[in-house]
């Protein structure tokens, strides 16, 4: 039967859907005229009343392309399926319409479809749960990736969950109605309006909840399943799974159990500061200049998204630290190891996405050839680890052991399969010659029958004296004869009965073309019927497996991290750092990850010893004189030691920190109506009021945003707080050379600057930071590179001399 993508647009966000028999001559076979009511569609949203809405089809060949259009644009779409033939539509009455339904929602977190989707990139639907207890306001929120089955919970408030959801990206986030007309919850979501859809309050119900949990993953009690979760957490996921109902109907995708991620194991990173150390993003918005892409060295998507996870989420556990560090050394110390594994790595593909298509009903040959490919590649991995001389973890000696207990499946996909797989499953020909006697049988028959159809042309060319007849198929009239209209004036006999004439030909058909006709066409549909039931049963062993392909996929995901961590180790030079639960952050010639992969050899290391007598770095000095990139770089080096990877750097030490906070430049938000000193300042509280003893703060030219006395007096108080108050380690550049007299009363606070030489009467900045107080910012030197005109420069000059003289006086 054919399938049918509804679309409708609508001024709403939501698309409307129907099967209704008054929309079935809006169904068009026509690509072009669907896609030019679709671009009616989306150009007229917002725009229109809802009679004046278009709704159109198309095949479901094509269907992705116009999927990934609507997509895009913020819409929700419903795929229709035809449920029966026009012939069973016509026994039910002349003017019976055929049945359609919706099968399906696709919504931005409930895709499957691989051309849709990233390969390194999650792709999370996030849940909401927010429920008022008198003062208290608990919330939770779950997120799940339908396209890898990974389920997960958390807790959270209205200060960390800014941050949690600039962590998981989530692409669509669902909220109860009643819960997102609270002001405050608005504001904290206020990034993410584009992604955000409204669910009844009732879904949100926690009894409800409850029982779709139960309901979903078969068990009597939520006690074996979630002991330590919350109301909230119970209604964050049970909103979730409903919601997949609702736009999966009947065939739900395979979902892993839900896990409850303790955020007190994970490095807080709020919104600010992954923005502004551009973790898997640069500032402009791109990925080229991003953290990720920097160290990403991983050859699989299942690698890369990992890889992604981690860095999202630096750990503050020692001593899981020191583990992956274990696995990243193992490949780091072994060149002959590593080289092997990475050859192997290449060849595997993402059987997490295709086992979530397969179990979901959307799964194609490709897919199961997928699964196919991939036990390969595990096989070869395990094979390379287990007969290797190489000393390896007690991590990597289990994964032996999950990557070669599958032979059974493999081998039975290997024989099923042909090597070369069709993309669709209507194309078939994707059973291998040999697996099934039956299968084999038919197609016999069919290329006989294909003989036959030769025998009976030459047949008729040779009774009718025309070389040139010709017996053809078309899916409108089947087969038939054809000769040109000269010679089809030669065709004399009764037995050619006449079908159809054209401009250049005509055409005839025979009772023996009938009947070879009937034969194959009976051959085709056995044939199609059968290949479909193979593709059934090897679905439902690959499902039957599917746990232990998860593993395998899991394990070669951290396969490929630690494997790519030591490859981008041993060819940027990057040292193991020790990370234990010390107080201690030393770093000996540091270097910025991102920038010295674009400049190379030319980068300046520099070090950073944070230790209890200068728990603060006050650091003065010249414009583009390198203090930005030294903040970073540390922040970027300690966010990397705990991740478990290597660092730039020629030692490290350190000692886990809890939080990590960023503010470094600030722009208005024009959306909110907030200036450039107002988002400064919420940035500037939201550390104060979140930073502990053991968080590491990078502040940049606090204060600058306002007047000079006030912008000072803030920085000042600031500096004073953290000191007195929160006593975390801190990085603090600025342009007020007036705080440099703190190093006077403060007892843990230093001052350093960047080196600068002066030669042939130019300023040279050497990009070294240095104990020391500058006496300069340099600001006119900096606008004569830039390129400011002369007279402007002197002018500058002179009226910067003027001022220095008044403040002189008036001191």
């Amino acid at each position: 039967m054919q399938q049918y993508l509804g679309i409708k647009a609508s001024c709403r966000d939501c698309l409307l859907f129907y099967q209704m028999g008054e929309f079935y001559e809006l169904f068009f076979e026509d690509a072009k005229v669907a896609s030019s009511v679709l671009d009616v569609a989306l150009t007229k949203r917002g725009k229109c009343d809802e009679q004046d809405i278009p709704m159109c089809g198309v095949p479901i060949h094509s269907y992705e392309y116009y999927l990934e259009k609507l997509i895009k644009a913020g819409f929700k779409v419903a795929i229709c399926e035809q449920l029966e033939s026009p012939e069973a539509a016509r026994k039910r009455g002349y003017k019976a319409v055929v049945n359609r339904e919706v099968v399906r929602i696709v919504t931005p977190g409930t895709i499957f479809e691989e051309s849709l989707l990233e390969s390194k990139q999650t792709n999370y639907l996030c849940s909401i749960a927010h429920i008022p207890e008198g003062d208290f306001q608990a919330l939770s929120i779950a997120w799940v990736d339908v396209s890898t089955g990974e389920l997960q919970v958390s807790q959270t408030d209205h200060l960390s969950i800014q941050g949690d959801l600039a962590r998981l990206r989530p692409v669509e986030i669902i909220i109860a109605e009643k819960s997102y007309r609270d002001m405050e919850i608005q504001r904290v979501l206020s990034d993410h309006n584009r992604s955000i859809s409204t669910r009844a309050d009732n879904v949100f119900e926690l009894e409800r909840c409850g029982d779709q949990i139960k309901k979903f993953f078969k068990v009597a009690s939520l006690e074996g399943l979630c002991a330590r979760f919350t109301n909230t957490d119970i209604v964050a996921v049970g909103s979730l799974i409903e919601y997949l109902q609702y736009t999966q109907k009947a065939i739900l995708p395979k979902l892993n159990r839900p896990n409850k991620l303790q955020k007190k194991h994970y490095m807080h990173i709020d919104s600010y500061t992954r923005k502004n150390l551009e973790l898997d993003k640069d500032i402009s918005g791109g990925k080229t200049h991003s953290l990720f892409n920097a160290i990403d060295k991983t050859l699989t998507s299942v690698g890369g998204r990992l890889l992604r996870i981690y860095l999202c989420a630096p750990l503050c556990d020692s001593a899981a630290i020191n583990q992956r560090l274990d696995n990243v050394s193992c490949f780091y110390s072994q060149d002959l190891l590593r080289s092997k594994i990475r050859s192997a790595l290449n060849f595997f593909p993402d059987i997490e996405r295709a086992l979530s298509r397969l179990y979901a009903q959307k799964g194609t040959p490709k897919d199961l050839g997928i699964i196919r490919d991939g036990l390969s590649s595990a096989m070869a991995v395990a094979e390379i680890l287990a007969f290797s001389n190489a000393t390896l973890t007690v991590e990597m000696q289990k994964n032996i052991e999950v990557l070669g207990n599958f032979q059974n499946l493999f081998s039975e996909l290997r024989i099923a399969l042909k090597d070369e797989l069709p993309m669709h499953l209507k194309d078939g020909g994707f059973i291998r010659e040999g697996f099934n006697p039956q299968l084999d049988q038919l197609r016999d028959v069919k290329n006989n029958a294909n003989n036959k159809i030769i025998e009976l042309r030459d047949k008729y060319r040779l009774s009718t004296g025309i070389p040139n007849l010709k017996i053809a198929y078309n899916n409108v009239i089947g087969y038939y004869v054809e000769a040109t209209p000269s010679n089809a004036r030669k065709i004399q006999e009764s037995n050619f009965i006449h079908k159809q004439t054209l401009g250049n030909s005509v055409r005839f058909t025979t009772d023996e073309l009938k009947i070879l006709e009937d034969a194959i066409i009976s051959c085709d549909e056995k044939l199609r019927n059968l290949e479909l039931e193979l593709f059934k049963e090897l679905v439902e062993l690959v499902i039957d497996h599917s746990e232990h392909v998860t593993l395998i996929s899991q394990a070669m995901a951290k396969i490929d991290v630690f494997s790519a961590l030591a490859e981008l180790a041993v060819e940027m030079q990057y040292v193991r750092p020790i990370v234990d639960d010390s107080n201690a952050f030393e770093i000996i010639a540091g270097r910025h990850p991102v920038i010295e992969q674009i400049i190379r050899d030319k980068f300046i290391p520099n070090s950073c010893d944070i230790r209890e007598e200068n728990k603060i770095w006050l650091i003065t000095g010249p414009n583009m004189a390198g203090k930005s990139t030294f903040l970073r770089q540390n922040a970027l080096i300690c966010l990397l030691s705990q991740i478990g990877s290597f660092v730039p750097a020629t030692k490290a030490h350190i000692g886990i920190v809890d939080k990590l906070f960023t503010r470094v430049g600030a722009g208005d938000d024009i959306a909110r109506g907030h200036s450039t000193f107002f988002t400064e300042m919420i940035e500037t509280s939201s550390i104060l009021n979140s930073a502990t003893s053991r968080s590491l703060i990078i502040l940049d030219e606090l204060g600058r945003g306002t007047s000079t006395h006030d912008g000072l007096a803030i920085a000042w108080a600031v500096i004073e707080y953290i000191h007195d108050i929160i006593q975390s380690k801190t990085l603090f550049s600025t342009h007020y050379h007036e705080l440099t007299d703190l190093d006077v009363t403060l007892k843990n606070l230093k001052c350093y600057t960047i080196k600068v030489a002066e030669w042939d009467n130019k300023i040279v900045f050497m990009h070294e930071v240095i104990s020391g107080k500058a006496d300069s910012s340099y600001g006119i030197h900096v606008a004569e590179l830039a390129g400011i005109p002369a007279p402007i420069l002197d002018r500058a000059s002179a009226i910067s001399a003027q001022l220095k003289e008044k403040e002189r006086r008036d001191i």
